[in-house]
């Protein structure tokens, strides 16, 4: 090696030795001439000769033709750039991988440098074998093969959404025998048993470690806590401030899956921790399925989330029974205001209610409960149900939790009660007090109309301030809470309707409950609360954090699924039970992620790759143009090379050195032969990047489609810059409206209006005929009146039955996209046009009609991945696909329409013509 450069065949090198005697040979002078007098040489005094020769050769010539042998001996000599360095090592390689979620980062860096290790293990003739621990470990001896076996499975491993078993490969680890050579692909994290399995590969032979470089990052399951969601993210190095996004997503009321939640998370210098606080709507939040970090590819960075974020069932029993008439006066009307949002509600009898197992029971002035129902509601609570009570004349006139304390009351209570001008009165209506920072009613604002005249007190005792989570302005508990196994009992101490106080007329009664009725169930349940039930998985995660659909997988026990670690049998998904789904992520609440710690005895590297290069071609092709030169060079100084040979070389000197320059085409001549080499579909580039790549997703779909069914093969669709691109080599262009793309300028305006009289066609579409039809004064729909105001649009009328773009190609009666709607404009028929009888058509304007009007949101329908899978989901089964289907059909008798004009509408006089023939 000689630096970075090392040689297949150093010893041609050795005659770069003899290049300063062919210097001295190209050098080297002719002898003198032998002076002889011949009297005939006087004849030629004077004369001049054309053809003279130098008489040594010029010092850059000779320095050219040095440069050209030199480069063509080291190009033979085998030149190679960044060599692998060979290893002392002759045995057989193990190249052993992880192969979890924590992999998934940067997979293919791994995967190359696998393959870097098994080609160089091949050029020496070691035999190779490839483990990764989330496998089973293969049975019986250790498969080591060729290295062309392994080289053509290496594109086919993937990573696996869960932890290596280290114990697992500690047992198949221990028929390895001496002398086998291991590289060991780290995911980066310390796992329990890592240290065994290392001792016992050490035993066998040298060990040396691949670790990324990239900082791993994973998210935690979300918490409902005090009304917000609590989010926690770690880090495996505290190296430097950073922040990262966090994104939640869910379903919109149409059923489609988009972002309903954003927020950044801060990363101090040093810390491997920080959380997000989220403060969604009810309704949002009961939408949400996942949250995610964005930008990061692992399970680890995803974090599915269960019925503990979902819709609750809440069951609502009253003392007394509603009175005709008196619904303001009903002790649960301002309940089933303040939860028919956010919740279920159940209203039955106490025993039907607890079979149906709810998540929160409100008891509205219940005093007493039968035993039995008191036995079983006290199990519900324990398993994580909540009970809330309110209270009310029924209870305070009762003795309940008077001499001793009741399980399901959270405090006892005094005899009586507090009203103003009562026994022990208040001089006037008491105000709330701020909540304090333990409540979870904290940060509520407490609206100052909010007061409170009569109320149930509770009995002095040690733990009465500690489950006080509101009270007045004088200090007295006004909602008291305790907990009973993992559920929970909270009262009211005033009662649910506006008798005693005005905090149910107010937005603060609705929040309070909110935040109570939410966090019912633990986030992660316990084995015996799942034990002896099975749970069917609905969705499960891949190693990248995508979302796979279930499928055939069989049924996991509820044991295991709550205690059982991650494993090719349980993956992380979420699980559906008898009444909730469950969710088991790659990481838990307790997961603590460590980085792995590794012996000062095993080497560890990085997963970069330093792309071994032959510069042999290089120094082949560079003596050839050296030689080429010289030749030139030579013609040149001999004065053999005529004007048109100089021009040649000039020319072929200045394509060498700019070749650039002899392709040097304006953006306007490239657009020109893109668009002009074949059919190409233009689409308005509107500033928003995710509406111009469905745009543009949109035309490529249905250029396909068109490809397969038709004989028109559209090129891929260019987007369009209404201020400087030219519209006329476009067929058709797909304009898309949203509300805040720019007004187009003058010019912009005059090369539109100078398209569509030219014949060209634009396709309007505001994408919200979902909430309104055209006209019907949506933001879209009123933006798009904004831009086509300055536009020279011929009178317009809604698609007619007998319209061409119902027999272009397809017969078509509706022309869906994402979303239904029949209201689709086009140029109106001349007022001459009628209907002759017999004919199934009128006779309609010969041209294409150059606006074309819609809401449907086609692109989104027609819109396919490169490898020609939809997109976007329209409608649900097999009536969605039909509308998709239907959405293309369109899409294609609209491209035939503008390229053929209304050729089928002379079909109607096919009858006459035979008539004439007399056939």
């Amino acid at each position: 090696m000689i630096g970075p450069v090392a040689f297949t065949s150093p010893l041609l090198l050795l005659t770069l030795v003899l290049l300063p005697i062919l210097w001295w040979l190209l050098r080297a002078v002719p002898p003198a001439p032998i002076l002889r007098r011949f009297p005939g040489v006087a004849l030629l005094i004077g004369l001049k000769d054309e053809d003279s020769q130098s008489d040594k050769t010029p010092w850059w010539l000779l320095l050219l033709r040095i440069l050209a042998v030199a480069a063509a001996i080291v190009g033979f000599a085998g030149p190679v750039l960044n060599p692998q360095q060979a290893s002392d090592q002759d045995g057989p390689l193990l190249v052993l991988m992880d192969g979890s979620w924590a992999s998934a980062r940067d997979w293919p860096a791994r995967l190359d440098r696998a393959r870097a290790l098994i080609e160089e293990a091949g050029r020496e003739g070691r035999p190779v074998a490839l483990v990764q621990l989330t496998d089973l470990p293969p049975v019986g001896d250790m498969p080591f093969q060729s290295a062309n076996v392994w080289i053509a499975r290496l594109d086919n491993l993937t990573p696996a959404p869960f932890a290596p078993d280290m114990g697992a490969g500690l047992a198949w680890a221990e028929g390895i025998e001496a002398g086998v050579q291991t590289f060991w692909f780290s995911d980066g994290l310390a796992h329990e048993g890592r240290a065994a399995l290392l001792d016992r590969l050490q035993q066998a032979g040298p060990v040396a470690a691949f670790e990324g470089r990239r900082s791993l990052l994973a998210l935690g399951p979300p918490r409902f806590e005090d009304g917000v969601i609590r989010l926690a993210a770690q880090r495996l190095d505290g190296a430097g401030d950073r922040e990262v996004t966090v994104q939640g997503f869910g379903l919109d009321p149409a059923g489609i899956e988009r972002e309903l939640a954003r927020g950044v998370m801060a990363f101090a210098a040093g810390d491997t921790v920080a959380e997000l606080e989220l403060e969604l709507p009810p309704e949002l939040r009961n939408r949400m399925n996942r949250f995610e970090i964005a930008g990061e590819r692992s399970a680890g960075a995803v974090t599915l989330t269960d019925d503990a974020l979902q819709r609750r069932q809440v069951g609502l029993i009253a003392g007394t029974a509603d009175q005709e008439g008196q619904e303001l006066l009903s002790p649960l009307h301002y309940l089933r205001q303040a939860l028919a949002p956010t919740a279920d509600l159940l209203e039955v009898a106490l025993a039907d209610m607890l079979l149906a197992n709810p998540d929160v029971i409100i008891l509205a002035d219940v005093a007493r409960l039968s035993p039995e129902e008191d036995t079983e509601l006290q199990a519900l609570v324990d398993r994580g149900g909540m009970l809330v009570r309110f209270a009310g004349p029924r209870l305070a006139g009762s003795d309940l939790a008077r001499e001793t304390a009741d399980p399901l009351m959270p405090v006892r209570l005094r005899e009586g009660g507090r009203t103003v001008g009562g026994a022990m009165s208040w001089g006037e209506p008491k105000a709330l007090r701020v909540f304090d920072e333990s409540s979870p009613f904290f940060r509520l604002p407490i609206p100052e109309d909010v007061l409170v005249s009569a109320q149930v007190l509770a009995q002095p005792d040690p733990e009465l301030a500690e489950r006080t989570i509101a009270a007045l302005a004088d200090g007295t508990p006004l909602v008291t809470r305790s907990r009973l196994g993992q559920g929970q009992v909270v009262l009211f101490h005033v009662t649910a309707n506006a008798e005693w106080s005005s905090l149910p007329l107010s937005g603060l009664f609705v929040q309070m409950l909110e935040r109570l009725a939410i966090s019912t169930r633990p986030l992660d349940p316990d084995a015996a609360d799942l034990a002896g039930t099975t749970w069917v998985p609905d969705v499960v995660l891949d190693a990248y954090g995508q979302r796979r659909d279930a499928e055939n997988l069989p049924g996991v026990a509820g044991a295991d699924l709550a205690n059982a670690p991650l494993s090719a049998t349980l993956l992380p998904g979420l699980y559906s039970g008898s009444d909730r789904r469950v969710a088991r992520n790659v990481i838990a609440l307790d997961t603590v992620l460590t980085e792995a710690n590794w012996p000062s005895d095993v080497p560890v590297e990085g997963l970069r790759v330093i792309e071994t290069q032959d510069l042999s071609p290089y120094l082949l092709v560079a003596s050839l143009v050296l030689l080429l030169i010289d030749s030139l060079a030579a013609l040149w100084l001999s004065g053999r090379l005529t004007g048109v040979a100089r021009g040649a070389a000039i020319l072929m000197a200045a394509l060498l050195a700019h070749p650039s320059d002899a392709q040097d085409l304006s953006d306007d001549d490239i657009l020109a032969l893109l668009a002009t080499s074949e059919i190409t579909l233009g689409y308005v580039l509107t500033g928003d990047e995710q509406l111009d790549e469905t745009s543009r997703a949109g035309l490529w779909g249905l250029g396909l489609t068109l490809t397969s069914r038709t004989s028109v093969e559209p090129a891929a669709p260019i987007g369009v810059d209404l201020e400087s691109d030219e519209l006329v080599f476009f067929p058709l262009i797909y304009w898309p409206i949203s509300v805040d793309q720019p007004i187009p300028s003058d010019a912009a305006y005059a090369r539109l209006n100078a398209y569509l009289r030219g014949g060209g066609m634009i396709v309007f579409d505001t994408r919200d005929s979902d909430v309104g039809a055209f006209g019907a004064g949506t933001p879209n729909g009123r933006r798009l009146r904004e831009l086509a105001q300055a536009l020279d649009i011929p009178p317009l009328e809604p698609i007619p039955d007998d319209h061409v773009l119902t027999r272009a190609f397809y017969l078509l009666q509706d022309f869906p996209g994402r979303h239904l709607g029949r209201d689709v404009w086009v140029e109106a028929a001349p007022p001459d046009a009628e209907q002759v009888e017999g004919m199934p058509f009128r006779n309609l304007n010969d041209g294409v009609t150059p606006v074309i009007i819609g809401g449907n949101d086609w692109a989104a329908a027609w819109a396919m991945t490169p490898s020609g899978q939809p997109m976007f989901p329209v409608g649900r089964g097999f009536t969605g696909e039909r509308q998709r289907e239907i959405a293309l059909r369109f899409g294609v008798n609209l491209v035939m329409h503008v390229l053929s004009g209304n050729y089928k509408s002379d079909q109607v006089h096919v009858p006459a013509l035979l008539e004439r023939l007399g056939q």
